[in-house]
């Protein structure tokens, strides 16, 4: 049960990074913001892990360092398909896709089992996470089959996250995440600074490889500062993941709960921005605590 507990506030918290992230992101390009947040999160994770103490190995350190390699992956392919559209069909594919591939994996490489009240909690949770990334508004056109595979491959990237950290053993403490955030801040950061060399090499100036296009009027110092919590908030998260994953857990469940993490991001909206929670999306999240309580107690 503290397994389910955890991996659903880790959601939820998930859900909160994304709102930061978000709101960053209306003032700075989302691959800046996603460098800058990977980078905190980083500094904080290797902060903690001598406290954490535990005593890694090179495979561990190796599944940390590829769980990296899919997390920026999985923010590529995710920001790309959601610019192309529609948001309102491609991102309950990720959700649910990202849900999915480490159930798979779980029921049928890890030869985990299921009893009839998970079993029914995580075909709750499926709808749940469909109803709760539903984006109300947005006009519902066929994607094309280049976003759509874009979409399915954040899905995979994002599965593929939590099955490689599920590889790593008890022992290691939280090193597999420190070497994670290392490996998505270089990469993400590496490309960023490519972007920024390129845009004054052109006589573009710094700023323009750095801003969003169409940016809000957001102050510049509060996207970085978004930014920068965005990472500690993800890092949090991550954390209470990997708890997750090692207090019992099975991957099948912690995967299912971790997908909800659009609740956390529509709740914060709904508190902060005063965004309305559309009919399906309030339905959406009842469910999602009843496959919480479900997946926590079968």
């Amino acid at each position: 049960m503290m397994s389910a507990v955890l991996a659903f506030v880790g959601a939820l918290v998930y859900g909160s990074a994304d709102f930061l992230g978000g709101l960053a992101a209306r003032r700075l390009r989302p691959l800046v913001v996603t460098g800058v947040a990977a980078a905190s999160g980083a500094v904080l994770l290797g902060i903690l892990a001598p406290l954490a103490g535990g005593t890694p190995t090179a495979a561990d350190l190796l599944w940390g360092a590829l769980s990296g390699v899919t997390g920026a992956v999985a923010i590529g392919l995710l920001y790309a398909c959601l610019a192309r559209g529609p948001m309102s069909v491609l991102s309950p594919v990720t959700a649910v896709v990202s849900a999915a591939a480490p159930m798979l994996w779980g029921l049928l490489a890890g030869g985990e089992r299921l009893g009839a009240g998970s079993a029914a909690g995580l075909v709750v949770a499926l709808v749940a996470i469909v109803l709760v990334a539903l984006l109300p508004g947005e006009r519902i056109t066929r994607p094309t089959a280049p976003a759509l595979a874009m979409a399915v491959g954040s899905g995979l990237a994002i599965g593929a996250f939590l099955i490689l950290l599920d590889q790593t053993g008890e022992g290691s403490g939280i090193a597999p995440l420190v070497l994670n955030r290392v490996v998505n801040a270089v990469l993400t950061g590496g490309l960023a600074t490519v972007l920024v060399v390129r845009a004054v090499r052109s006589g573009r100036g710094a700023q323009s490889a750095v801003r969003a296009s169409g940016a809000l009027p957001l102050p510049l110092r509060s996207a970085w500062l978004l930014a920068i919590t965005c990472g500690v908030v993800d890092a949090t998260a991550n954390l209470l993941l990997l708890w997750a994953l090692r207090a019992g857990g099975d991957l099948v469940v912690v995967a299912a709960l971790t997908a909800m993490y659009p609740a956390g991001t529509v709740l914060l909206a709904a508190a902060l921005l005063r965004e309305r929670i559309a009919p399906v999306q309030g339905i959406g999240l009842v469910l999602a605590l009843a496959a919480g309580i479900l997946l926590a107690v079968g």
